[in-house]
């Protein structure tokens, strides 16, 4: 079964077609002329005793009231019927050809053991009668002791039985013919969309600019096409966003590295730009930081692109320590911004700490770019809450602000929140950002059941 699924594979849709119908032709075949035939010949055989009895029960009541006389009986040509009269041990011919010697004699040996009124017999006379095969007949005793002989070969039963296996073979065989049509039409409304999406990837993958994708369907093939061209339109956007993000951060990189090399050639040769040596110097080391930081976040997106959850089940990172490690690196950034921390004693996170750490730090990061006074760092059971006081962000920039490449008001590399999205993410959890009515929020939660989120301790307020 394995290689016949594995043979059907490397077929085509048309020849699975019809590699499938001729299974269906075969397995047909072999039922009618096994199975079915059997019961046919077996209808057929009733049939015929049928006959018999409806041709005896039209004549039964005329020869015993003496109304049939030899050669009077049935005109019909499938059937001969005799009167036999074993006192005399003779036969009158009612209709049909004279009574064969094999076939008198088994009349004369079941007559005499009959009991029963009405009863079938069948002889096979095939030796003795080539052409005649076996003779179907029906002895019905009567009140005067005599028997009532109603013949017929098997010749009509053997057409009749012909018939109806020919009958059913060509009904069945139209039908299959229908089908196979049918079929082929549906393989090829099937084929034909699938080749345009396949002409569709091959163009896309060429970055030709005439691909179109015209298959408009409601079954999941018309879904498979709503979705690559949902991805071909999202690409396009993407590429055009790396593509600016590639100019700016060329420009970017640009500027500070030749700001450092302007500064330290003119350094050497006893110049100062800036006044003094010392300003100078200064400004040389805030263009290096800044080179650095714009490297380290190109060098950690690449890296959570191959981000994995890798660490056991449950919660085992301690989120308290990992905030707290932030806070003591950032919160000298701007020592007017007061941090307000709502945290829980203990909550623990899934994951590895080092990417939590980063997204961590990208968080206060952003929220530091646009507080006017101060942060609110919320941690309960499962949820981690980062807000500051500054300006709201536009609906129709929230809504991909966690995108690779998409910079908010003011933004620097549009980099940061997509690292904070792929580490929420790869570990299980949601995050997004929301306006509030005195600033942003941005919000990292894990799905707990209903009981455990009432449990949640409230929050102590502590200020740094």
């Amino acid at each position: 079964m394995k290689r016949l699924r594995m043979w059907l594979r490397e077929l085509s849709l048309s020849q699975q077609l019809i590699t499938i119908v001729f299974l269906f032709l075969t397995v047909f075949a072999v039922f009618v002329f096994v199975f079915l035939s059997e019961r046919i010949e077996s209808f057929s055989e009733k049939e015929m005793y049928r006959i018999l009895h409806s041709s005896q029960e039209d004549m039964i009541v005329f020869v015993e009231n003496g109304q049939v006389t030899e050669g009077s009986g049935n005109k019909s040509t499938l059937v001969a019927d005799y009167i036999y009269d074993p006192a005399g041990d003779t036969f009158i011919i009612l209709s049909g050809d004279e009574i064969s010697g094999v076939l008198a004699d088994d009349i004369r040996r079941n007559a005499a053991s009959q009991t029963e009124t009405t009863v079938d017999y069948k002889l096979d006379a095939l030796k003795e009668n080539p052409g005649k095969g076996e003779y179907l007949y029906t002895m019905t005793l009567m009140k005067d002791g005599r028997v009532l002989v109603s013949v017929m070969t098997d010749l009509y039963r053997n057409e009749f039985h012909e018939s109806l296996i020919d009958s059913v073979v060509m009904m069945n065989v139209l039908f299959i013919s229908v089908l196979f049509v049918l079929l082929m039409l549906w393989v090829s409304s099937l084929i034909i969309p699938l080749s345009q999406i396949k002409t569709y990837i091959t163009k896309l993958k060429n970055d030709e600019h005439d691909a179109v994708l015209n298959v408009r369907r409601n079954d999941e093939i018309g879904e498979v096409a709503d979705a690559l061209r949902d991805m071909e339109t999202q690409l396009a956007s993407d590429n055009r966003v790396k593509q600016e993000m590639i100019q700016n951060i060329s420009h970017d990189l640009k500027t500070p590295i030749a700001t450092i090399k302007s500064y330290s050639e003119a350094v050497k040769d006893g110049i100062y730009p800036y006044d003094t040596l010392e300003k100078s110097v200064d400004v040389i080391i805030e263009h290096a930081d800044r080179l650095e930081k714009k490297v380290k976040s190109l060098i950690v997106l690449n890296k959570m692109d191959y981000l994995l959850d890798t660490c056991e089940l449950g919660d085992n990172l301690n989120m308290n320590e990992v905030v707290e490690k932030v806070l003591l690196s950032l919160r000298v950034i701007r020592p007017e911004i007061t941090f307000v921390k709502n945290m829980n004693e203990q909550v623990y996170f899934h994951g590895d700490e080092e990417p939590w750490r980063i997204a961590v730090e990208n968080l206060i990061d952003n929220a530091l770019r646009y507080a006017k006074t101060n942060i609110t760092i919320t941690l309960h059971r499962g949820e981690m809450v980062i807000s500051n006081d500054g300006s709201q962000i536009s609906e129709d920039v929230i809504e991909k602000l966690f995108h690779p490449y998409e910079k908010g008001n003011d933004g620097q590399f549009g980099l940061g929140l997509s690292i904070v999205y792929r580490v929420a993410t790869t570990y299980g959890y949601h995050v997004n950002a929301e306006n509030m009515t005195d600033g942003v929020a941005f919000r990292v939660w894990k799905d707990v059941p209903k009981k455990e989120r009432n449990r949640k301790e409230k929050a102590g307020k502590d200020t740094v």
